[in-house]
């Protein structure tokens, strides 16, 4: 796969090639769970509308990612779940996928990105509905506020389907790691489900460990 141009080096450790998805608990089901099931079906469904339009019944349903450096995945972990899947950007890109953008509560390009979705209301082919769910809105609001931008937020409009080989790495509990792998090995050999031989890591590893994990798989 071509490198991006502007692909920050392996030593800016600030920044991320990759991008990650956790699964999360919903209902009776843990995000455990939920991870088998994306990793079985190779495929991150767009569960609800995101962005700038999201209370439009136009607006798309969206698939969530996080370019946060991998060193500080904890910081997803303790509010998501241990386990998901990471990708290279140039693969989410390469799908239409990319990073979010802020428009600032009351800010003139909130007000104008909000008038051009109000206007496409019950038009869904309308091009901004294209747009709309990589614009978030930061703000207070009432009670409540919206303030996320830590999580360095990717969006992919639709479901999200891939092969096992596209996988960069899995997110899994070092502890689970050589389970996980038997468990891969058998339903390959049984034929049964895919083998993801992409690398593990733990989201509580430091950023020596996951360098280590990453190496090793290209060694």
């Amino acid at each position: 796969m071509t490198k991006l141009v502007g692909t920050p080096d392996e030593d800016w450790l600030d920044m991320s090639p990759f991008v990650v998805h956790f699964s999360k608990p919903s209902g009776k089901r843990t995000a455990y769970d939920n991870c088998l099931s994306i990793l079985a079906a190779r495929r991150i469904e767009a569960r609800a509308p995101f962005g700038i339009g999201k209370d439009y019944d136009a607006s798309p349903k969206s698939a969530c990612f996080s370019e946060i450096p991998l060193h500080y995945l904890k910081r997803l972990a303790d509010v998501r779940g241990s386990y998901g899947i990471g990708f290279r950007k140039e693969f989410l890109i390469g799908r239409d996928g990319g990073p979010i953008m802020y428009a600032y509560k009351d800010t003139m390009h909130a007000k104008a990105m909000r008038k051009m979705v109000s206007s496409a209301h019950g038009n869904p082919k309308d091009p901004i509905w294209k747009v709309a769910p990589f614009v978030d809105q930061p703000g207070s609001y009432g009670t409540k506020s919206y303030f996320y931008e830590w999580e360095r937020e990717w969006r992919h409009i639709g479901d999200l389907d891939f092969h096992q080989n596209d996988a960069a790495f899995l997110i899994i509990p070092e502890d689970l790691h050589s389970a996980a792998r038997g468990f891969f090995n058998d339903a390959e050999y049984e034929n049964l489900g895919p083998n993801f031989k992409c690398p593990f890591i733990d989201p509580y590893w430091d950023a020596a460990k996951v360098k280590i994990a990453l190496n090793e798989a290209q060694s």
